[in-house]
């Protein structure tokens, strides 16, 4: 008998960002018949500076708690982290430029480390958010200017020294930017080719392009095809 209703969705967003960037993805999903959910990853109650890698996998869990089965996990960059760290809960992964697990952690480019508190937010200009965001048009990056936040400097860290994750038995969709100057691409292709992952290439798209660019419904939908093939 046919499914009476899509699986839920949980969209992961990475570090500095919110829920809203997942807002063209969700309109999309929704569009297809899921029910998706962008929750804010939120400081601890002690303050961002004492935030942890743990405190976001937590609410990441918490959030899962909450949901139906089956459950899908969407996760870009730090997002895509946390997704891995929670696959075991979920029934189909997909990953956008995903902060990648030891011992992959190694082939990401070499950076000093983070302070207490990344000051994304505070120190943000319009200049520096067109440049990160080249394909996305100017109303993208205006509104993303004015949502980034400041991140915790450990959740960085614990995340660049790599963190071991249990790899899901779920099916997995792996989707990389061609123009990615953050995660690299190889990186991406590898890790995708050792977990016997499904493999999209965005070759337009930059880092965040993917979720806020002019390639991001495309991009969508073909998360959307590839899971519908899974949830008939």
């Amino acid at each position: 008998m046919p499914r009476l209703s899509k699986p839920e969705v949980l969209f992961l967003h990475g570090a500095g960002g919110g829920g809203w960037e997942w807002n063209i993805w969700k309109r999309i999903f929704q569009a297809h018949g899921f029910t998706g959910h962008a929750p804010d990853l939120l400081p601890s109650a002690n303050g961002l500076q004492d935030t942890s890698l743990e405190d976001y996998c937590r609410q990441v869990q918490q959030n899962l708690l909450l949901m139906s089965s089956p459950k899908i996990i969407v996760g870009a960059s730090l997002g895509g982290l946390l997704a891995l760290m929670n696959a075991g809960q979920a029934d189909a992964v997909v990953l956008i430029n995903p902060m990648p697990p030891a011992p992959w952690h190694s082939q990401m480019p070499t950076r000093d480390k983070y302070p207490a508190i990344i000051r994304w937010r505070s120190n943000a200009n319009l200049q520096g958010t067109r440049r990160a965001l080249f394909d996305c048009d100017d109303m993208t990056c205006l509104y993303a200017f004015r949502h980034w936040r400041d991140e915790s400097g450990a959740v960085i860290n614990a995340a660049m020294a790599g963190f071991d994750v249990v790899m899901p038995s779920c099916p997995m969709l792996m989707m990389a930017s061609g123009q990615d100057s953050d995660v690299p691409f190889s990186l991406n292709q590898n890790f995708a080719e050792s977990l016997n992952a499904s493999f999209i290439n965005m070759p337009e798209a930059s880092h965040v392009g993917a979720l806020l660019g002019k390639t991001a419904a495309q991009c969508a939908l073909q998360a959307v095809a590839f899971l519908n093939g899974i949830f008939r």
